[in-house]
């Protein structure tokens, strides 16, 4: 582990134990990119996709390329990207575009990454490269839940360098 992506202040899964979650220790791995995936799953299952891209891409940059953390994060950002390009912009060859690349990415990632359900994750994004309507309302499941975004998820994102 690093370092730099150390941070204890991050509470352990709500349920679970996901990989990335270190129970012996009680704590995670990396706990920046537990906080910045609650906080992006959070947004994104609010409809917030450019927020939601934003916390998953500023945390992408800690890791090196070809890491598992860097496929995670980076297939995140393209989860993100691809639903804002559906939804704002009514460009579903460009959300395929961003959904295949993430597929690819996601290769060898665990379904259960620091408490995203990846499979659904998968399967959702599959289904939409097919039927983009397949994406809409749904909602990301983190440790066997849909969380949905409060204040402190849009503090956070407001936070990042842009």
């Amino acid at each position: 582990m690093d370092e730099h992506t150390r941070d204890d202040s991050v509470g352990p899964p709500v349920r679970g134990s996901p990989t990335g979650w270190r129970p012996a220790e009680d704590r995670w791995e990396h706990g920046t990119l537990r906080r910045a995936t609650v906080h992006g799953v959070r947004l994104y299952n609010a409809g917030e996709y450019h927020e939601s891209h934003d916390c998953f891409e500023d945390e992408w940059y800690n890791y090196g390329r070809g890491s598992t953390e860097s496929k995670f994060l980076h297939g995140m950002v393209q989860v993100a990207a691809g639903a804002y390009k559906h939804v704002d912009f009514e460009d579903d060859d460009g959300m395929r575009s961003l959904f295949r690349t993430a597929l690819q990415y996601f290769r060898d990632v665990p379904n259960d990454y620091y408490g995203v359900d990846l499979l659904d994750v998968r399967t959702v994004m599959t289904n939409a490269v097919t039927d983009p309507t397949a994406i809409e309302g749904w909602q990301v499941r983190l440790d066997e839940r849909r969380p949905v975004a409060t204040d402190a998820d849009f503090a956070y994102a407001d936070s990042l360098e842009h």
